[in-house]
């Protein structure tokens, strides 16, 4: 795996820029090396997934109080908080099978905290955990013949802003059998207070890492133009549409949903569906999905027989027909 660099001395930048840079990576280096990684770190940043509702994860007010800034990402999962004390990890590789290919990435990162004499696992839908504790939250994004895995880990925290930035909801806690996120989490420097944080980084370069690559100026600002979408307030505020009835559930092991369905009055039929929520996506809800269910009366009779034909997993994984079929109906 190669060790995707940035020029010496490259200051600091905004989320969306390093985002920017996995995607294109993932379009433009396949032919230079089927794995890359690099670390980055931010100034303090909430970052949510593609298809969560941002009034219900973060509290606006502290942030924008606190002048913490917030965006979202292209993948699926949960919101995390990130400052100078975190450092992200970004591995990019070429591969379909999205679910394999997390698996295996999280692997490598739990069997580097190993070498360190940690006792940590990957056994977590999307979690890399220290004695069952969480240090290192992920998530993935597709593209054609390429997967983006990144995710957190955690050198240290900052509790407080932690805490108040994000605003899980309870069922989403009581799932993970904690009362709060603190609780939750545990960091680097609680199980390793004399590695300090340059020295964790180098450490995770010489174990995941076997060589360099090294980003150009010219390189950069084609990575600007990809990073300049990140801005736009419609992206980060995402879309709602109008619904008759809304659903919200926490389907074990795949995450949390609210769904948005809009009935036409006239009969009673399904005429749009919209999913938000910290699970993971496989391909367009839309296509692969949701588009089948338009026109369906809304009845869990006529929504199974709907479903019979199509797999859910396929889009979001770990997504059985019964557990759909009984959101919705």
């Amino acid at each position: 795996m190669k060790w995707l660099r940035l020029p010496e001395g490259f200051p600091t930048q905004h989320l969306p820029f390093y985002l920017a840079m996995e995607e294109w990576a993932a379009r433009n280096l396949a032919d230079v090396a089927d794995d890359l990684f690099f670390m980055w770190q931010v100034n303090p940043t909430v970052i949510f997934g593609r298809n969560q509702r941002i009034e219900s994860e973060i509290d606006l007010g502290y942030c924008r109080d606190n002048s913490i800034e917030f965006y979202r990402r292209k993948s699926g999962g949960g919101c995390v908080f990130a400052d100078m004390n975190n450092i992200m990890f970004s591995y990019i590789t070429s591969a379909d099978d999205v679910v394999t290919t997390f698996s295996h990435y999280t692997g490598l990162v739990a069997s580097f905290l190993r070498s360190l004499g940690l006792d940590a696992s990957d056994t977590s839908r999307n979690d890399v955990l220290i004695s069952g504790r969480k240090v290192s939250g992920n998530a993935f994004y597709h593209l054609p013949g390429r997967c983006i895995a990144h995710g957190t880990m955690l050198y240290d925290a900052d509790f407080t802003h932690l805490s108040r930035a994000l605003t899980p909801s309870r069922s989403k806690l009581e799932s993970k059998g904690v009362k709060s996120v603190e609780s939750r989490i545990t960091t680097i420097r609680e199980h390793l207070p004399q590695l300090g944080i340059e020295e964790f980084k180098q450490r995770a370069l010489s174990s995941l890492t076997d060589g360099e690559i090294h980003i150009t100026p010219s390189q950069i600002e084609e990575i600007r133009a990809i990073e300049r979408p990140y801005y736009d307030e419609r992206w980060i505020n995402g879309s709602r549409h109008a619904s008759t009835i809304s659903r919200h559930k926490r389907i074990e092991g795949v995450g949390e949903f609210h769904a948005d369905i809009d009935l036409r009055r006239s009969d009673n039929t399904i005429g749009r569906v919209n999913l938000s929520g910290d699970f993971f996506m496989l391909g367009d809800l839309d296509t692969l999905l949701l588009n089948h269910l338009q026109g369906v009366q809304h009845t869990p009779r006529a929504i199974a027989e709907a479903l019979a034909d199509i797999d859910p997993s396929l889009a979001i994984p770990g997504l059985s027909r019964e557990a759909l079929t009984d959101l919705l109906a």
